[in-house]
């Protein structure tokens, strides 16, 4: 079972996705304002945010602007179909996945399982005795110069600094770092962060690099170790 905060000031979704949810087993909190919800994801974090893009107060985009500064929880959006800059704009802000509005309550179970499985907070079936821990490979922390990626702990360093990812975001530099030198394609990323039912485009892959790439500058302005090769993908290049 997940906790899952859902913020839509439309009852009808709230009611809904809710009783959609706990049929599933997770426990939901809904509030139906942005300044609400923000307040109650930073008092009580989930394990999981759902957030319409347009509600009074506060919108869900400025919602999830101010809960990355502290927070890396996964997040979900909820945007009309035909507002493509909501989603654009959506993982540019570091959105885990989206939903275009109308959507089917099944279809939304599969993309929470799917982030919630990325974030390790469910799918994961008990250990044998003796045996290995399931992932044992995946698990391992990895170091590549001045990066050290600790996926037990989803933590992150460049050069000793702290740098916070979301879970797309750890997932997407892991699978370039295991194997520093090697192009991977963007379908090769999408493979490594997404599970197969979810499908995203190209702009999706390139929005997270964007975002990723801005918050390790931040930290270090010569940052370089992401590589881009046009019309073939990425790269980590190990100094």
């Amino acid at each position: 079972m997940a906790k899952i905060t859902l913020v839509d000031d439309d009852e009808n979704i709230v009611t809904s996705v809710s009783l959609a949810l706990e049929s599933h087993g997770h426990a939901v909190k809904a509030y139906f304002d942005g300044a609400a919800g923000l307040a109650a994801l930073e008092n009580d974090p989930p394990d999981l945010a759902i957030l319409d893009v347009k509600m009074p107060r506060m919108d869900g985009m400025e919602v999830l602007r101010r809960l990355r500064r502290t927070s890396d929880l996964p997040v979900i959006i909820l945007t009309s179909k035909d507002e493509e800059i909501d989603e654009i704009l959506g993982f540019n802000l570091g959105a885990d996945d989206y939903m275009h509005k109308p959507f089917s309550q099944r279809l939304l179970i599969e993309r929470v399982k799917a982030v919630l499985r990325r974030a390790g907070v469910e799918g994961e079936e008990p250990a044998a005795p003796g045996a290995a821990p399931a992932g044992a490979e995946g698990s391992r922390a990895i170091k590549r110069g001045k990066l050290t990626l600790d996926p037990a702990r989803h933590d992150c360093l460049w050069d000793g600094k702290p740098v916070k990812l979301t879970v797309t975001e750890f997932l997407l530099l892991q699978s370039l770092a295991q194997r520093p030198g090697f192009v991977k394609s963007r379908d090769n990323l999408m493979d490594a962060a997404y599970d197969d039912q979810v499908y995203v485009d190209d702009r999706t892959i390139d929005s997270h690099i964007k975002r990723m790439r801005k918050k390790f500058r931040d930290v270090d302005p010569e940052f370089d170790a992401i590589e881009t090769l046009y019309g073939v993908g990425y790269r980590y290049r190990e100094s």
